[in-house]
Protein backbone atom coordinates (compact mmCIF):
# COMPACT_ATOMS: atom_id res chain seq x y z
CA UNK A 1 0.00 0.00 0.00
CA UNK A 2 1.36 3.60 -1.06
CA UNK A 3 2.50 5.15 1.76
CA UNK A 4 -0.09 8.38 3.39
CA UNK A 5 0.51 11.83 1.13
CA UNK A 6 1.98 15.09 2.77
CA UNK A 7 0.27 17.66 0.42
CA UNK A 8 -2.36 18.10 -1.30
CA UNK A 9 -3.36 20.27 -4.44
CA UNK A 10 -6.12 21.17 -5.98
CA UNK A 11 -7.97 22.46 -9.18
CA UNK A 12 -10.22 24.55 -9.33
CA UNK A 13 -13.09 25.48 -11.86
CA UNK A 14 -16.04 26.79 -12.84
CA UNK A 15 -18.23 24.82 -15.54
CA UNK A 16 -21.59 24.47 -16.68
CA UNK A 17 -24.26 22.16 -15.51
CA UNK A 18 -23.61 20.13 -18.85
CA UNK A 19 -19.77 20.26 -18.55
CA UNK A 20 -19.90 18.49 -14.60
CA UNK A 21 -20.70 15.48 -15.88
CA UNK A 22 -18.28 16.00 -18.54
CA UNK A 23 -15.88 16.25 -15.63
CA UNK A 24 -17.48 13.32 -13.63
CA UNK A 25 -17.23 11.37 -16.19
CA UNK A 26 -13.35 12.29 -17.10
CA UNK A 27 -12.76 11.50 -13.09
CA UNK A 28 -13.95 8.10 -13.10
CA UNK A 29 -10.61 6.81 -15.12
CA UNK A 30 -8.56 7.52 -12.37
CA UNK A 31 -10.58 5.36 -10.19
CA UNK A 32 -7.70 2.77 -9.62
CA UNK A 33 -5.04 5.37 -8.61
CA UNK A 34 -3.93 4.62 -4.73
CA UNK A 35 -5.07 8.03 -4.47
CA UNK A 36 -7.71 9.10 -6.24
CA UNK A 37 -9.03 12.87 -6.82
CA UNK A 38 -11.59 13.68 -4.42
CA UNK A 39 -14.51 16.10 -5.56
CA UNK A 40 -16.39 18.76 -4.19
CA UNK A 41 -19.07 20.02 -6.39
CA UNK A 42 -21.32 23.67 -5.46
CA UNK A 43 -23.75 25.73 -7.45
CA UNK A 44 -21.75 28.67 -8.50
CA UNK A 45 -24.98 30.74 -9.48
CA UNK A 46 -26.41 31.88 -13.47
CA UNK A 47 -26.50 27.70 -14.09
CA UNK A 48 -23.14 27.19 -13.38
CA UNK A 49 -21.31 24.65 -10.64
CA UNK A 50 -17.69 24.89 -9.01
CA UNK A 51 -16.08 21.83 -9.16
CA UNK A 52 -12.89 21.26 -7.00
CA UNK A 53 -11.22 18.40 -7.37
CA UNK A 54 -8.19 18.08 -4.63
CA UNK A 55 -5.47 15.09 -5.01
CA UNK A 56 -2.46 14.04 -3.25
CA UNK A 57 0.22 12.45 -6.54
CA UNK A 58 1.74 16.03 -8.34
CA UNK A 59 1.97 13.32 -11.04
CA UNK A 60 -1.68 13.38 -11.48
CA UNK A 61 -1.57 17.19 -12.32
CA UNK A 62 -0.49 17.11 -16.04
CA UNK A 63 -2.71 14.15 -16.57
CA UNK A 64 -6.15 15.17 -14.93
CA UNK A 65 -5.82 18.91 -16.87
CA UNK A 66 -5.11 17.33 -20.21
CA UNK A 67 -7.84 14.62 -19.78
CA UNK A 68 -10.35 17.37 -18.30
CA UNK A 69 -8.92 19.84 -20.79
CA UNK A 70 -9.42 17.99 -24.14
CA UNK A 71 -13.32 18.02 -22.79
CA UNK A 72 -13.93 21.49 -21.69
CA UNK A 73 -12.92 25.60 -22.56
CA UNK A 74 -12.92 26.30 -19.23
CA UNK A 75 -10.02 28.16 -17.66
CA UNK A 76 -8.16 25.82 -14.85
CA UNK A 77 -6.89 27.46 -12.28
CA UNK A 78 -4.35 25.09 -9.94
CA UNK A 79 -2.49 25.42 -6.53
CA UNK A 80 -0.74 23.75 -3.83
CA UNK A 81 -2.30 23.54 -0.55
CA UNK A 82 -0.89 22.54 3.04
CA UNK A 83 -2.01 18.93 3.93
CA UNK A 84 -5.51 19.34 5.41
CA UNK A 85 -8.62 17.44 4.93
CA UNK A 86 -9.69 19.92 2.44
CA UNK A 87 -12.79 17.83 1.33
CA UNK A 88 -14.32 18.32 4.96
CA UNK A 89 -13.84 22.26 4.76
CA UNK A 90 -15.58 21.99 1.63
CA UNK A 91 -18.34 19.77 2.71
CA UNK A 92 -18.94 22.63 5.42
CA UNK A 93 -19.89 25.02 2.65
CA UNK A 94 -22.20 22.72 1.08
CA UNK A 95 -25.63 23.54 1.14
CA UNK A 96 -28.70 21.00 2.20
CA UNK A 97 -31.00 20.23 -0.59
CA UNK A 98 -34.36 19.73 -0.38
CA UNK A 99 -36.04 17.52 -2.94
CA UNK A 100 -40.08 17.10 -2.83
CA UNK A 101 -40.27 15.20 0.65
CA UNK A 102 -36.47 14.30 0.74
CA UNK A 103 -33.52 16.41 2.90
CA UNK A 104 -29.97 15.74 1.73
CA UNK A 105 -27.67 16.77 3.88
CA UNK A 106 -23.92 16.80 5.45
CA UNK A 107 -23.18 16.16 9.23
CA UNK A 108 -22.69 19.43 9.71
CA UNK A 109 -26.47 19.72 8.82
CA UNK A 110 -27.87 17.42 11.13
CA UNK A 111 -29.19 19.95 13.23
CA UNK A 112 -31.01 21.70 10.59
CA UNK A 113 -33.19 18.82 9.08
CA UNK A 114 -37.27 19.61 8.99
CA UNK A 115 -40.04 17.24 10.92
CA UNK A 116 -41.62 16.48 7.38
CA UNK A 117 -38.26 15.32 5.71
CA UNK A 118 -37.05 11.96 4.67
CA UNK A 119 -33.29 12.66 5.55
CA UNK A 120 -30.46 11.11 3.67
CA UNK A 121 -26.64 12.23 4.78
CA UNK A 122 -24.62 12.14 2.39
CA UNK A 123 -20.93 13.77 2.56
CA UNK A 124 -19.37 15.42 -0.78
CA UNK A 125 -16.96 12.43 -1.86
CA UNK A 126 -15.45 9.94 -4.83
CA UNK A 127 -18.90 9.06 -5.66
CA UNK A 128 -21.18 11.41 -8.35
CA UNK A 129 -24.04 12.06 -5.98
CA UNK A 130 -25.21 14.32 -3.64
CA UNK A 131 -28.30 15.59 -4.26
CA UNK A 132 -26.85 18.96 -5.70
CA UNK A 133 -27.00 17.92 -8.99
CA UNK A 134 -30.20 18.72 -11.00
CA UNK A 135 -30.34 14.90 -12.58
CA UNK A 136 -30.04 13.71 -9.24
CA UNK A 137 -32.76 16.38 -7.19
CA UNK A 138 -34.83 15.32 -10.52
CA UNK A 139 -34.15 11.35 -9.72
CA UNK A 140 -35.50 12.35 -6.09
CA UNK A 141 -38.62 14.40 -7.08
CA UNK A 142 -39.42 11.45 -9.24
CA UNK A 143 -39.73 8.56 -6.45
CA UNK A 144 -41.40 11.70 -4.32
CA UNK A 145 -43.84 11.43 -6.97
CA UNK A 146 -44.00 7.89 -7.44
CA UNK A 147 -44.42 7.44 -3.69
CA UNK A 148 -48.29 9.33 -3.78
CA UNK A 149 -49.73 5.94 -5.47
CA UNK A 150 -47.22 3.28 -6.83
CA UNK A 151 -46.35 0.48 -4.61
CA UNK A 152 -43.43 -1.17 -5.66
CA UNK A 153 -41.81 -4.67 -4.21
CA UNK A 154 -38.37 -4.44 -5.15
CA UNK A 155 -36.19 -1.44 -6.97
CA UNK A 156 -32.62 -1.29 -9.10
CA UNK A 157 -30.62 1.89 -8.72
CA UNK A 158 -27.98 1.36 -11.91
CA UNK A 159 -24.89 3.21 -11.43
CA UNK A 160 -25.74 4.19 -7.76
CA UNK A 161 -22.53 6.58 -7.25
CA UNK A 162 -23.26 7.19 -3.66
CA UNK A 163 -26.09 5.25 -2.88
CA UNK A 164 -28.61 8.16 -2.66
CA UNK A 165 -31.23 6.99 -4.85
CA UNK A 166 -31.25 3.38 -3.39
CA UNK A 167 -31.21 4.84 0.00
CA UNK A 168 -34.13 7.23 -1.17
CA UNK A 169 -36.31 4.14 -2.31
CA UNK A 170 -35.29 1.96 0.53
CA UNK A 171 -36.32 4.97 3.37
CA UNK A 172 -39.89 5.61 0.92
CA UNK A 173 -41.40 2.04 0.63
CA UNK A 174 -39.02 -0.12 2.67
CA UNK A 175 -38.48 -2.59 0.18
CA UNK A 176 -35.29 -4.63 -1.04
CA UNK A 177 -33.02 -2.59 -3.18
CA UNK A 178 -30.27 -3.88 -5.32
CA UNK A 179 -27.50 -0.91 -5.54
CA UNK A 180 -24.76 -1.41 -8.73
CA UNK A 181 -21.96 0.85 -10.47
CA UNK A 182 -19.25 -0.27 -12.23
CA UNK A 183 -16.90 1.61 -10.28
CA UNK A 184 -15.79 -0.21 -7.44
CA UNK A 185 -14.85 2.75 -5.37
CA UNK A 186 -18.23 4.17 -5.85
CA UNK A 187 -19.66 1.21 -4.38
CA UNK A 188 -17.98 1.50 -1.43
CA UNK A 189 -18.74 4.52 -0.66
CA UNK A 190 -22.54 3.60 -1.49
CA UNK A 191 -21.95 0.65 0.91
CA UNK A 192 -20.56 2.62 3.74
CA UNK A 193 -23.24 5.79 3.03
CA UNK A 194 -26.34 2.55 3.13
CA UNK A 195 -24.14 1.10 6.50
CA UNK A 196 -24.26 4.76 8.17
CA UNK A 197 -28.33 5.02 7.07
CA UNK A 198 -28.51 1.71 9.20
CA UNK A 199 -30.34 -0.07 5.61
CA UNK A 200 -27.71 -2.54 4.98
CA UNK A 201 -28.88 -6.13 3.78
CA UNK A 202 -26.85 -7.69 6.65
CA UNK A 203 -28.72 -5.66 9.65
CA UNK A 204 -31.94 -5.60 8.31
CA UNK A 205 -34.44 -7.15 5.62
CA UNK A 206 -35.51 -5.44 3.42
CA UNK A 207 -32.17 -3.57 3.05
CA UNK A 208 -29.69 -2.68 0.66
CA UNK A 209 -26.99 -4.22 -1.28
CA UNK A 210 -24.29 -2.69 -3.27
CA UNK A 211 -22.42 -4.40 -6.19
CA UNK A 212 -19.72 -3.69 -8.63
CA UNK A 213 -21.26 -4.60 -12.13
CA UNK A 214 -20.83 -3.55 -15.65
CA UNK A 215 -24.60 -2.24 -16.86
CA UNK A 216 -27.10 -5.26 -16.26
CA UNK A 217 -25.13 -8.31 -17.63
CA UNK A 218 -24.23 -9.65 -14.12
CA UNK A 219 -25.49 -12.81 -12.50
CA UNK A 220 -26.83 -11.08 -9.32
CA UNK A 221 -29.25 -8.56 -11.29
CA UNK A 222 -30.23 -11.29 -12.92
CA UNK A 223 -31.46 -12.91 -9.87
CA UNK A 224 -32.52 -10.49 -8.76
CA UNK A 225 -34.92 -8.90 -11.09
CA UNK A 226 -37.44 -8.90 -12.81
CA UNK A 227 -38.03 -5.18 -10.82
CA UNK A 228 -41.08 -3.27 -10.20
CA UNK A 229 -38.96 -0.19 -10.18
CA UNK A 230 -35.61 0.59 -11.79
CA UNK A 231 -33.43 4.47 -11.26
CA UNK A 232 -30.71 4.72 -13.92
CA UNK A 233 -28.78 8.15 -13.40
CA UNK A 234 -26.48 7.62 -15.84
CA UNK A 235 -25.47 9.94 -19.33
CA UNK A 236 -27.31 9.49 -22.56
CA UNK A 237 -25.28 7.28 -24.65
CA UNK A 238 -25.32 4.26 -21.75
CA UNK A 239 -28.97 4.66 -21.59
CA UNK A 240 -29.81 4.16 -25.41
CA UNK A 241 -26.84 1.22 -25.45
CA UNK A 242 -28.60 -0.71 -22.15
CA UNK A 243 -32.08 -0.07 -23.18
CA UNK A 244 -33.20 -3.75 -24.77
CA UNK A 245 -31.88 -5.65 -21.70
CA UNK A 246 -33.48 -3.09 -19.16
CA UNK A 247 -36.94 -3.19 -20.45
CA UNK A 248 -36.35 -7.30 -20.10
CA UNK A 249 -35.46 -6.33 -16.25
CA UNK A 250 -38.65 -4.25 -15.78
CA UNK A 251 -41.75 -6.44 -14.42
CA UNK A 252 -45.69 -4.86 -16.30
CA UNK A 253 -46.92 -1.94 -14.51
CA UNK A 254 -43.22 -1.28 -13.49
CA UNK A 255 -41.78 2.12 -13.46
CA UNK A 256 -38.24 3.25 -14.91
CA UNK A 257 -36.30 6.37 -13.43
CA UNK A 258 -33.95 7.75 -16.11
CA UNK A 259 -31.78 10.67 -15.85
CA UNK A 260 -28.06 12.37 -16.63
CA UNK A 261 -29.57 13.04 -19.84
CA UNK A 262 -29.84 16.74 -21.12
CA UNK A 263 -32.89 18.55 -23.27
CA UNK A 264 -31.53 18.07 -26.32
CA UNK A 265 -30.82 13.94 -26.04
CA UNK A 266 -34.50 13.57 -24.37
CA UNK A 267 -36.49 12.32 -27.65
CA UNK A 268 -32.96 9.92 -28.74
CA UNK A 269 -33.22 8.90 -25.03
CA UNK A 270 -36.98 7.72 -25.41
CA UNK A 271 -36.87 6.36 -28.21
CA UNK A 272 -35.58 2.65 -28.04
CA UNK A 273 -37.48 2.50 -24.66
CA UNK A 274 -40.68 2.97 -26.08
CA UNK A 275 -39.76 0.22 -29.02
CA UNK A 276 -39.62 -1.81 -26.18
CA UNK A 277 -43.15 -0.98 -24.77
CA UNK A 278 -42.05 1.57 -21.74
CA UNK A 279 -44.20 4.31 -22.12
CA UNK A 280 -43.79 7.85 -20.58
CA UNK A 281 -45.50 8.57 -17.24
CA UNK A 282 -43.47 11.99 -15.97
CA UNK A 283 -41.15 14.45 -17.02
CA UNK A 284 -39.44 16.65 -14.39
CA UNK A 285 -36.95 19.38 -16.28
CA UNK A 286 -34.38 21.46 -14.26
CA UNK A 287 -32.26 24.07 -15.93
CA UNK A 288 -31.28 21.73 -19.32
CA UNK A 289 -31.07 18.55 -17.54
CA UNK A 290 -34.44 15.84 -17.92
CA UNK A 291 -35.78 13.29 -15.40
CA UNK A 292 -38.10 10.58 -17.16
CA UNK A 293 -40.76 8.50 -15.57
CA UNK A 294 -41.65 5.68 -17.98
CA UNK A 295 -44.20 2.67 -17.16
CA UNK A 296 -43.91 -1.27 -18.62
CA UNK A 297 -47.28 -1.36 -20.23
Amino acid sequence: MASEPDQTYKISLTVSEGDARLVDAALAEFAAHDFPPVVADFEAGGGRRQIDIYFADPALETELLARIGARLTAPLEVQALDARDWVAESQRLRRPVRAGRFFVHGAHDRDAIPDDTIAIEIEAGQAFGTGGHDSTEGCLLAVDRLSAGFRPKNALDLGTGSGILAIAIAKCWDIPVLATDVDPIAVAVAAENVRKAGLSLKKRYPGIQTLTADGLDDEAIRDAGPFDLIAANILAEPLIAMAPALATQVRGGGRVILSGLLDWQEEGVLAPYTAHGLAPADRIAKDHWVTLTLVMV
